[in-house]
């Protein structure tokens, strides 16, 4: 039995489908989420790349931001609730979920059987978020994905003080001018963000075993400064961008067996 999980993002979509609940069967990624043709795209791909098409699919469940708009699916779940489940199907030993997206960033607190005891949000500022990295990386004239094997060649990490991405941004362009090395500079903006973030997962409260989800998991600099600066291992999965549609996917597979029971 074939279970289909969206995940419509800000930046971009994710899908994902469990066979019996279990089995990871295909996942898709498209650029481009709420507003745009990216899930359409995505879903495209998905059935190109798995051999299944709309009709093997016995039930679909949409998440993220885009979750209000999208038609076509048997129902809706939150972000916290799929990101959860998602994190959870790959690390049955979950406590901490981690996830920066390209507009929020999200902590989520699980209890020993995997229930959400807390969760911390920060929706209003893109300071720690992947937006905030991605104006960074347009400053440099960069691609974001290259900022962890750049931050890496740091020899002198340089703080950004700012807490705003706007003047976070004028304080970069000032540190270029004054001849600050691109490297130095990456690694000062991939610690900012997991300043930010790491202040959000106290507040939550820490328990490991802890993972990152979301896009900005395959950032390893972030994940090297959130570590250090929660003083916690931090899991990663090359998977980890799909957690919420694999989360939203498994979401749809218990609702069938509960109306089975």
């Amino acid at each position: 039995m074939y279970t289909l999980g969206i995940d419509i993002g800000s930046t971009t979509s994710k899908c994902a489908i469990l066979d019996d609940g279990a089995e990871l069967v295909g996942y898709s990624l498209e650029i481009g989420g709420l507003g745009t043709d990216g899930p359409a795209t995505a879903i495209a791909k998905l059935w190109e790349s798995c051999g299944l098409t709309a009709s093997d699919i016995a039930r679909t469940t949409v998440t993220g931001y885009g979750r209000m708009k999208f038609e076509g699916a048997d129902d809706e779940a939150s972000e916290l609730t799929c990101h959860a489940l998602g994190g959870r199907y790959v690390y049955p030993q979950l406590r901490t979920v981690i996830d920066i997206g390209g507009q929020d960033a999200k902590v989520i607190s699980l209890s020993e059987d995997g229930r959400m005891s807390n969760f911390v949000m920060n929706d209003k500022c893109a300071a720690g978020t992947g937006r905030f990295l991605d104006v960074m990386a347009n400053i440099l004239k960069m691609d974001v994905n290259d900022f962890g094997a750049c931050a890496a060649a740091s020899t002198e990490e340089v703080s950004i003080s700012s807490t705003c991405t706007v003047f976070a941004e004028s304080e970069v362009i000032s540190q270029l001018a004054n001849g600050v090395k691109r490297e130095d500079l990456v690694a000062g903006i991939c610690n900012s963000v997991a300043v930010r973030v790491a202040a959000l997962a106290r507040r939550a409260g820490v328990k490991e075993l802890v993972c990152m989800s979301g896009g900005v998991a395959k950032n390893e600099a972030v994940r090297r400064a959130l570590e250090k600066s929660l003083e916690v291992d931090i899991a990663f999965d090359p998977r980890a961008q799909y957690f919420g549609a694999i989360g939203a996917a498994l979401y749809s597979y218990n609702k069938l067996m509960k109306q089975k029971r």
